[in-house]
């Protein structure tokens, strides 16, 4: 006797065998006792979610001599003639093999005589997306009003790309994923009726790995006890899915966030020398770092055992929301380089060092420098809490990373002394020495290509206006062309960022005309300066 697959062996025989789908099945049942059964159905949804299945019971059901609450006996000759495949009034075809004008010429020719022995002559299209234009209009006249004994059941996973005037002539109906639960359900019984023993650990691995496909679920356990011996654990399905221990996803993970690579590479180490696949591991990571965010946010995570639960809950707590988030999207961009890279271990490990480095981590940069700039306030007394307004200052002026933002926010502050306190200013390369070094600044835009900046900046001198901001001094005074290029904001933040580069700290520029007087201003005047540069409202009740 010929071996038949698991997912063929249990393919379910009546509505209430199919697992997840209840919206639909319940559906089906009561047209078929009431006898309003349509003449084209659209049955749509991902792979391994029990269209076809649907389709041969609904054909069944509708030709049974016997049937029961809607359900197909599958004892009368009609129902075994269609489940051993003898019934010839009921077709079964697969639009991506029989995709011609003239296969479907072939089923409008047919649709003219009646069944041999069914009440009905069912077409079951399956992909049927997959059909030419040409055989899509083809169908269409017979779909649209067929001879009473024919019914149309078509079954696709991507309805998009079905032509409207066919969608419109069907009853359409959306099969959904299926649940872990349902899938596990589905598994039990199954291990049972096939003597497997398997752990409850196992079944769940077997539910995530199918994505909510029933088929796929059988395939991965079929896999699993081909070697002979009918028992599955954790450790079976990943040696030979390939998927690396829970233990070294948690330590690669961990390292990632931690910052620590040699961590990282540690443990990739170990994965590699176990044989296991690099986009493997990348979607474990991404998962477990996506079930870290889960169980941040919800506290709730059924698919680890205690043990795997105790480390996600330590984990969890040590890192923040928005570092998940940038983790998951930034190993989803990683994952998607390696996927058509024929290095692909050199490409993950030169990943994983950069998303290990803290310089390369801009949201990590970005609090390190605010909290700079409030101690520096903190030290100079006065302000009290400008977190809110230096964080959004910060953002938009020293960050640059939104062009063009503007950010409004009222705020409030209570001070009891806005005068400056004789405090060490941080070492400068540049301000001390504005006009020495300014020339060498005005060169490098020659050099760098901006022949326009550097036209409309020779002969202009530079001086420091505060700890903050560098004046541009125009002894001869703007042009009006001038101005309209200097002023443009991408200018600006070029010109700025040279500047700070020389200064080794943040520094902002300010055109001075000939005639302009350079006032020394305080930390407060300062901070009232720069939002009113970036229209933020700021404002100090005293």
């Amino acid at each position: 006797m010929a071996y038949t697959a698991l997912y063929r062996k249990f393919r379910p025989l009546t509505f209430s065998e199919i697992v997840g789908q209840d919206h639909i099945t319940r559906t089906l049942k009561n047209q078929i006792i009431a006898g309003r059964v349509g003449h084209a159905y659209l049955f749509n949804g991902g792979r391994g979610t029990g269209k076809t299945s649907a389709a041969k019971i609904l054909a069944r059901a509708i030709n049974c001599l016997n049937p029961k609450d809607g359900e197909p006996c599958n004892e009368c000759e009609i129902c075994k003639g269609a489940i051993n495949g003898s019934l010839t009034d009921i077709v079964e075809m697969d639009a991506a093999s029989n995709n011609s004008v003239e296969d479907i010429r072939s089923i409008r020719e047919e649709v003219n005589f009646l069944p041999t022995k069914a009440k009905y002559r069912v077409y079951i299209i399956d992909e049927v997306h997959m059909l030419s234009t040409g055989a899509f209009n083809a169908l269409l006249k017979t779909l649209e009003e067929p001879p009473e004994h024919v019914k149309f059941i078509l079954a696709t996973t991507e309805p998009q790309k079905l032509p409207a005037t066919i969608l419109s002539r069907c009853q359409r109906f959306d099969f959904k994923r299926l649940s872990n639960e349902d899938i596990i359900k589905r598994l039990k019984i199954v291990c049972k009726e096939s003597n497997i023993e398997i752990t409850e650990g196992a079944m769940k691995i077997i539910a995530v790995l199918a994505e909510g496909a029933m088929r796929d679920a059988l395939s991965i356990l079929e896999r699993c006890i081909q070697d002979g011996e009918n028992k599955i654990d954790e450790n079976k399905i990943r040696d030979l899915v390939g998927i690396p221990q829970t233990t070294y996803v948690h330590r690669i993970v961990e390292g990632s966030i931690q910052y620590d690579i040699e961590k990282v590479l540690k443990n990739l180490d170990e994965v590699l020398k176990e044989g296991k696949d690099i986009t493997n591991l990348l979607w474990e990571m991404i998962k477990y770092t996506n079930d870290l965010l889960v169980y941040k946010t919800t506290k709730n995570l059924e698919i680890y055992n205690e043990d795997e639960l105790k480390n996600i809950e330590s984990l969890s707590e040590a890192v923040s929301k928005e570092k998940l988030i940038d983790l998951v999207y930034k190993l989803s961009e990683l994952e998607s380089d390696i996927k058509y890279s024929n290095q692909k271990t050199v490409v993950f490990q030169a990943g994983m060092i950069k998303l290990c480095s803290k310089q390369m981590d801009i949201s990590s940069n970005l609090e390190q420098r605010i909290e700079k700039i409030e101690n520096y306030l903190r030290s100079g007394g006065g302000v009290q809490n400008t977190r809110q307004v230096v964080s959004q200052v910060t953002q938009n002026i020293y960050a640059n990373q939104v062009p063009n933002a503007r950010i409004v926010q009222n705020v409030q502050s209570n001070t009891t002394n806005v005068t400056t306190k004789q405090v060490d200013k941080p070492k400068k390369i540049f301000s001390s020495k504005a006009n020495e070094y300014w020339p060498q600044i005005v060169n490098e835009l020659k050099q760098n290509g901006k022949i326009v900046l550097y036209t409309n900046l020779v002969g202009t001198k530079a001086q420091e206006i505060n700890d903050m901001v560098l004046g541009i001094e125009f002894p001869n005074g703007m042009t009006s062309f001038g101005k309209t290029i200097l002023e443009k904001p991408e200018n600006v933040r070029e010109i700025s960022n040279m500047v700070s580069m020389a200064c080794g700290k943040e520094m902002q520029i300010r055109y001075i005309s000939n005639n302009a007087t350079v006032h020394k201003t305080s930390q407060t005047e300062d901070i009232q300066n720069l939002a009113n540069q970036s229209d933020i409202p700021f404002n100090i009740i005293e």
